[in-house]
């Protein structure tokens, strides 16, 4: 089974839904037959790097809010965070650019190391406030989980992997994917947003009980056999001499 998630690294639902699909995943018996795969979505490819404003300064600003009122905003995501073991700052959080980080993501998963800087970056946003707009942080994090900095720095430099990041994006307009996260199961099964762990447990039950049917196929066939198997090839009995 085959698990693709469309994420940001500055979505508070991303990781909120990040931590309930493993939480449904540890309840799935067959969890290690699943692959989950992270894929690039910018909720605002034209955000700036700023390392002056915060979140509620920036909420504020978007929605004419008092700073009071965006911070009752952010509470619910809060509380809900909390509820999977997750601990948001959004006092502290800088909303950045996050083009040059889903770069680096790519390259990560080059070296099998997808999950990890997925991880690693929505912590850093959501509970270290960190800047992933910059580039010696980014080079810091990526050090973390085990990549070689000097590679990390020359991705950033350059235009490496921004072709991978739009085709991924324009992926995700073509299934009408309007918002994130969105998590995609086998290609036929979509759960959109944050939902329940039991969503998500239904969702992967679904999808295994549909991958276990004997066949894909409308089976058109007669009973006049003419097959092999691993016992034995059987001679159709009208064929037979």
């Amino acid at each position: 089974m085959r698990i693709e998630i469309w994420s940001d690294f500055v979505c508070p639902f991303c990781y909120i839904g990040k931590r309930r699909l493993e939480e449904a995943l540890e309840q799935f018996p067959q969890k290690d037959q699943v692959e989950v795969v992270y894929k690039s979505f910018e909720l605002d490819p034209n955000a700036e790097r700023n390392k002056e404003a915060n979140m509620h300064e920036k909420l504020s600003k978007k929605y004419g809010r008092t700073l009071d009122e965006a911070r009752e905003m952010t509470r619910n995501m809060t509380e809900q965070a909390a509820m999977s073991g997750l601990d948001f700052h959004f006092d502290t959080m800088i909303p950045t650019n996050t083009l040059d980080a889903h770069r680096v993501a790519k390259l990560a998963e080059t070296k099998g190391l997808g999950k990890e800087i997925t991880e690693r970056f929505l912590k850093a946003v959501l509970t270290d406030s960190k800047d992933i707009g910059d580039h010696e942080t980014l080079m810091d994090l990526s050090s973390e989980i085990g990549l070689e900095r000097a590679e990390v720095k020359s991705v950033l430099e350059g235009e490496e992997y921004t072709d991978a990041v739009r085709s991924e994006e324009q992926e995700a307009h073509q299934i009408g994917v309007q918002g994130v996260p969105f998590f995609v199961i086998n290609r036929k099964y979509a759960v959109s947003g944050a939902q329940p762990t039991e969503i998500f447990v239904q969702g992967l039950e679904k999808a295994f009980e549909e991958e276990q049917k004997s066949s894909p196929f409308e089976d058109l066939s007669t009973d006049q056999d003419a097959a092999c198997t691993e016992d034995g090839c059987e001679v159709p009995s009208g064929d037979k001499q």
